[in-house]
């Protein structure tokens, strides 16, 4: 007995084939999805911590780029804006694996941060002081290097702590708030500093939002558009010649991640540039050097001009 296909039935296998057909081909052509790391493994969460500071490439230099104000508060007087700035940070980090702690890793970096007239936006080498009325010399922060403390590991330092990514997750994003109270003996000071003072006292904030797409792709060495805030609240800077004058400063700044050097603005391009070159590029991941601080770095330019050097 002959089976007869009717033109309608005809019409329906031929639709149904193309439709599957149809579905095939998409299914084929549909990309692969990236790996993903996950936050909830101790190893995943340390690369991705990585990720943020710098890139799981070793000797990678990364860039973070970040703008603000200066204000002066002291008690008794409105709070003054004393400058704007541009300011950047090249790092790098390397790989340490240990066989009890896991998967680690520790980065280097160094900074500079340029003080600006607030209303030209011109790099300043000299101010006059409004409290002394006296016109001083700018001394832009230059801090080479400021690495990180130690090597971190994926089951902590006893090999036994697994590691959490501090911060937590909203609307696409991941982040991080990080407090750093600073209390030491200030490097100016002389031998007497536990009986009459000189202890250098500071508060430095630091909050990072990262796109969670950026974060959790493991084909990925580094997150590219991580965004940056930093606020600073201390005593004066040694080159404002304040001496013991009552009064704070507060550092405000917003800022990102960058792909490149020549992201940067052109004005603190040209400045790294002209008169601070190995900025350019982040130190060796084995640099071992004590960290530079306003207050070291200040110390060292009076000793130099003391020398005649």
């Amino acid at each position: 007995m002959k089976r007869i296909i009717t033109s309608a039935t005809l019409l329906l296998l031929l639709t149904f084939g193309g439709a599957q057909a149809q579905k095939k081909s998409k299914a084929a052509a549909a990309p692969t999805p990236p790996p993903t790391l996950d936050l909830s493994n101790p190893t995943d969460a340390m690369k991705a911590s990585r990720k943020i500071t710098s890139s799981l490439k070793d000797g990678e230099s990364c860039f973070y780029y970040w703008t603000g104000n200066v204000f002066s508060r002291v008690p008794g007087e409105k709070d003054r804006l004393l400058f704007t700035y541009v300011a950047m940070n090249a790092r790098a980090s390397a790989t340490v694996l240990d066989e009890q702690k896991g998967y680690g890793w520790r980065h280097v970096s160094r900074e500079v941060l340029f003080y600006q007239d607030p209303k030209t936006k011109e790099i300043l080498k000299k101010w006059m002081n409004p409290w002394t009325n006296k016109e001083i010399d700018v001394i832009h922060i230059a801090n080479d290097p400021v690495n990180g403390r130690g090597t971190s590991f994926s089951m902590g330092q006893d090999g036994k702590t697994p590691f959490k990514l501090a911060g937590f997750e909203k609307d696409g994003y991941w982040f991080q708030l990080n407090e750093v109270p600073l209390f030491y003996s200030n490097p100016l000071g002389g031998d007497y500093q536990e009986q009459i003072g000189g202890t250098y006292q500071a508060m430095e904030i630091f909050q990072t939002m990262t796109p969670m797409s950026e974060l959790l792709d493991a084909s990925k060495d580094k997150t590219e558009n991580s965004l940056i805030a930093w606020s600073r609240v201390s005593k004066w800077l040694p080159w404002l010649d304040m001496g013991d004058r009552t009064g704070q400063m507060i550092f405000t700044g917003i800022g990102k991640k960058v792909k490149s050097f020549d992201d940067f603005p052109e004005e603190l391009r040209n400045e790294i540039k002209a008169n601070y070159p190995i900025y350019a590029t982040a130190p060796p991941t084995d640099d071992t050097r004590p960290n530079e601080t306003s207050w070291t770095y200040y110390k060292k330019l009076m000793e130099k001009k003391k020398s005649g050097k």
